[in-house]
Formats: C-alpha cells, structure tokens, sequence
C-alpha cells in the first residue's frame, strides 16, 4: 500500500482530495510536515484560488525546494488545479505576474474564451502514450473551474511532455505528464469515475 501525502500549505479542497486518493488504496496522510512530505511515495500538490496566494503558501512553508527536490530524484509528484499551475514558470492574474516553482516551462495566463470561467464537465483529448489516463473511455468528461490555465502546448511539448488537452474556446493543457511530475487542471475528487481513473492510475505507478 503506497503512502501519500496531500500538502498542506493553507489551500486546496484537502479532505475531499484525501477521500478520493484513499478511495485507489493508498495510505494517504494530510500534512504541512515537509520531512513526512520529503518522503511519502507521492506527494499530492493541491489548489484552489489565485494564484499569487497560492505561492505565497508554499514559500512561507518552505515547501518549494522539497517538491523540486522530490521531481529531480524521480520521486512522483501530482499538481492538481492551481497545484498544477503554480509548478509552471510564472503565472500572471489581473496584470500580475508571479513566479512559479519552474518545473514545468511556461507561463499560466488567462484562458482565451468568451465565457470565464470554465467551469463545469468537459472532455480531453489524451495522447496514446498517456499513462494517467490509460484505460479512459472515448467521451469521458472531467469536472474544471479555473479562468487561468498553460495554453502554450508548443512548449511543453518541445520539452518533452505528454500533453492532454481540453477546448474552451480554444485549447489548454488539462494535464501534463513530465516525468516524474504529473499534473491536473480538472479536480480528479470531484470527476466521478474518470476522475477515479486518473487518480488510480497515478497511485499505481507508485508501487
């Protein structure tokens, strides 16, 4: 039974993201211990809110170089939401750009539609290679609320990622696979079964 921690750093839905990685088998433990953190199996970064905010909780925890440390010697890592975008360059919200933790490439800039937010069931479009979300069935929606997102796909994918996207309007990276870092736009805890999917098959590739 692999151990996860979902970190706690003052943001993100923690227990219902607890529930829905306990529901795969693993242990899974809630912490702003960053040595529990340092080394758990996976370590789960959540999200919610702006941006900035959310930065501001990891740097004042101290939790940056741990998750940069864990991605660089291999150890899995899973962003979900604004967990995801904080683990890209920067991210910019009302003309503000803030720095990220730099593990992804790239910028989180205000989504190009004409209704914000995106929020509500959507699908994605996954490449074969996908290990998260192997065994998704054509048509499968997940569930995303976020009016910012990484909608330069040219770079991640010359960098080496696996990109899966979504349209709203135009599109967005709904999940990025790097490694060992893997990231969600969507919530996986709040997407029913194919939610469940992607959640299962990120905490079986830690065994």
């Amino acid at each position: 039974m692999p151990g996860v921690v979902i970190l706690d750093y003052g943001s993100g839905n923690l227990r219902s993201a607890e529930r829905a990685v306990a529901r795969t088998g693993a242990d899974v433990t809630v912490t702003s211990d960053l040595d529990v953190a340092a080394a758990a199996d996976g370590l789960v970064v959540p999200g919610v809110g702006a941006y900035a905010a959310c930065m501001a909780g990891i740097e004042e925890l101290g939790a940056g170089p741990v998750i940069a440390g864990r991605v660089a010697a291999g150890r899995p890592v899973l962003g979900i939401c604004v967990g995801m975008q904080v683990l890209f360059e920067s991210g910019v919200e009302h003309g503000v750009e803030t720095k990220g933790l730099g593990l992804l490439p790239g910028s989180v800039t205000k989504l190009s539609a004409a209704r914000i937010p995106h929020m509500g069931w959507n699908t994605v479009q996954a490449p074969t290679g996908s290990r998260l979300l192997t065994g998704l069935e054509a048509g499968e929606r997940f569930y995303f609320v976020h009016s910012y997102a990484a909608q330069d796909l040219e770079v991640l994918a010359e960098a080496g990622a696996e990109v899966t996207t979504a349209s709203h309007d135009l599109p967005f990276a709904a999940v990025v696979e790097f490694g060992a870092l893997s990231a969600a736009q969507f919530h996986p805890e709040k997407s029913a079964d194919a939610g469940y999917l992607l959640l299962r098959n990120w905490v079986a590739g830690l065994e």
